[in-house]
């Protein structure tokens, strides 16, 4: 018994030991955590533009690391930082128009090569990185990050997301659960409701007959109540005549 307890001690070490591993690989979920606001893609070279509202740059940073190391960081900043996991490029910068707010940017290595400006990039990455990305004439684009679009423009224009972008990237949605309370009644029922028109639907219920005749009902239906109406008479006057024999 010792010697299978043992064993069984071993193999919950060994896959709870994998289980961390396999958590630090890859790269952080956006998608799950943030809402996507735009699109620019064209094959390989793809940018997913998504909102944290209310965070700062350094925050939403640390929160992305806290979920997956990058290969690479670029040093705090307050209007732009880098991550790096392999072959993604996560551009986290501030929004002019709403500088409470953080964009993250999520670039695929193909896009950094195809319109960013290496020289802008030397503020926040390694040489080495730059030097494997561009050719010994540097970047051929201007492009700065999607806070700057306008001005330092890319090959392509940004696009609200479409049904397509969603499937490759889905924006995090939010399930709400409400009451839908019956007018003319005391009951609810909570969850979604859908239904036909109000006046053809159909109720349910039970009637039970008093000793005295009359009936009691229980339930969502109420049988109509009878009128009673007195029957009318008729008077008037006259003379009785008798016949002579």
């Amino acid at each position: 018994m010792k010697k299978g307890s043992s064993l069984y001690v071993k193999i919950a070490l060994i896959l709870s030991l994998l289980v961390s591993l396999l958590a630090g690989c890859g790269s952080p979920n956006v998608k799950e955590n943030y809402p996507l606001e735009s699109v620019n893609r064209s094959g390989s070279s793809t940018s997913y533009v998504y909102r944290a509202a209310g965070e700062k740059v350094p925050e939403v940073a640390a929160d992305l690391i806290a979920d997956h190391k990058p290969d690479q960081k670029s040093p705090e900043n307050e209007d732009h930082m880098f991550l790096v996991y392999d072959k993604e490029y996560y551009h986290l910068q501030k929004d002019p128009n709403k500088p409470e707010d953080t964009l993250i940017e999520v670039d695929s290595e193909q896009y950094v090569r195809d319109n960013y400006d290496s020289s802008f990039l030397q503020g926040y990455l390694a040489a080495s990185l730059i030097g494997s990305l561009f050719d010994s004439f540097g970047g051929h684009g201007s492009y700065r990050g999607y806070s700057s679009k306008d001005t330092y423009k890319p090959k392509q224009d940004y696009h609200a997301p479409t049904k397509d972008d969603k499937k490759a990237a889905p924006p995090l949605t939010v399930e709400k659960k409400g009451s839908i309370t019956r007018r003319g009644g005391s009951g609810s029922s909570s969850g979604s409701y859908s239904g036909g028109s109000s006046s053809s639907g159909s109720s349910k219920g039970s009637i039970t007959r008093n000793k005295d005749g009359g009936s009691s009902d229980s339930g969502s239906y109420s049988s109509p109540k009878k009128s009673i109406t007195k029957p009318k008479t008729r008077s008037g006057s006259g003379g009785i005549t008798r016949r002579r024999r």
